[in-house]
């Protein structure tokens, strides 16, 4: 009678463990330490329930163990299942590569607002590098996490001389780390910009350890662009990590607003900072990847295959916006950076 209590006892505990690390919305642990680092990579989680599986099924020549064996292999067909389910209708669909071969100057709609989002691990990507991809993108906008303004400055310069010019928009919290240097840059022809939060860390003026920036159009026309990035989950700043998920939702107030950038967040972390009766992740913004079919697909890190990876660099719009084409590049996976650009292209809601 003990054993089967006992049994009882072990498998309802991992039930409930494997359901937690399914769908931790459910409750409210999707932002705690280690929680949120599993929740993250819901691809591996397949596949150690598949090896799970594989061992357990070894193991059922015991006799003894059998009836237990059986019920937790269930459990783990059932945790699989309900994590391919979830990645499946994220989606796998980006484009891995470059399409747009053209001139750097063609667009085929004026009103089409083109976003590479690259976190560079503190210029390590090189200027010359992202200056191409831009330019091979036709990019109008870019948000560079732990990009410095020299390298900034580098980069409008390279795509100026191929006809491209750019303004560049930089915030840092200090000089001596990289990282805590987040570039943005626009195009002249999506008019004047200029920065309207404080340079200093914390809410309500930006993210707490890392900087993000926000400009606005200074004539009022056009959206408000937010170059993004949120310090990441460790244990020691869960607490900045997630006041800085609900300071971005702050900044997805208005009708016509553009976030992207290092969200070091995936879907799964916003859940419950959207507003109310929109189709959106957080605040007003909707996520360019999931409805473009290719939220499943990892930017991070490039030293794994992308469909095991994380998906934590995103490009959101707000509903007046529609996404054309979501690509997660992976062909730079080389070019020093842990993270893979990506790049996003919105056409007005007609």
């Amino acid at each position: 009678m003990f054993t089967r209590v006992l049994r009882a006892l072990i498998l309802l505990a991992a039930a409930v463990l494997l359901l937690v690390l399914t769908w931790p919305q459910a409750f409210g642990l999707h932002t705690t330490w280690v929680v949120a680092h599993l929740v993250s990579f819901r691809a591996i989680a397949v596949i150690g329930a598949i090896v799970g599986l594989i061992v357990l099924g070894l193991l059922r020549f015991i006799r003894p163990l059998r009836p237990i064996l059986s019920m937790a292999m269930v459990l783990l067909v059932l945790f699989a299942v309900a994590n391919a389910g979830i990645l499946a209708s994220r989606g796998f669909t980006a484009v891995t590569a470059r399409e747009n071969t053209g001139p750097a100057d063609a667009k085929t709609d004026a009103a089409t607002v083109t976003v590479l989002s690259w976190n560079t691990l503190g210029d390590a990507s090189g200027a010359a590098v992202i200056a191409e991809l831009a330019l091979a993108e036709k990019a109008d906008v870019l948000t560079l996490p732990e990009t410095t303004e020299a390298t900034g400055i580098q980069i409008a310069e390279m795509m100026r001389a191929a006809g491209r010019p750019m303004w560049v928009h930089t915030l840092s919290f200090d000089l001596i780390s990289k990282a805590r240097s987040t570039t943005l840059l626009i195009s002249p022809d999506l008019g004047d910009y200029a920065v309207t939060n404080a340079a200093g860390s914390g809410p309500p003026g930006n993210t707490n350890v890392l900087p993000t920036v926000v400009a606005e159009p200074v004539d009022g026309s056009g959206p408000t662009i937010v170059a993004v990035h949120a310090v990441a989950p460790i244990q020691y700043e869960m607490s900045n990590w997630r006041s800085d998920l609900d300071w971005l939702a702050s900044q997805c107030q208005g009708d016509n607003v553009i976030l992207a950038g290092d969200f070091n967040s995936t879907l799964d972390h916003m859940a419950g900072r959207a507003n109310k009766g929109v189709t959106a992740v957080l605040g007003n913004c909707a996520d360019s990847a999931l409805s473009a079919g290719a939220a499943a697909v990892g930017t991070w890190p490039t030293s794994i295959p992308a469909l095991l990876g994380t998906p934590i660099d995103h490009v959101m719009a707000t509903v007046n916006w529609q996404v054309t084409t979501l690509q997660v590049i992976e062909s730079l996976d080389d070019a020093g950076s842990d993270h893979r650009p990506i790049v996003a292209t919105l056409t007005p809601a007609r």
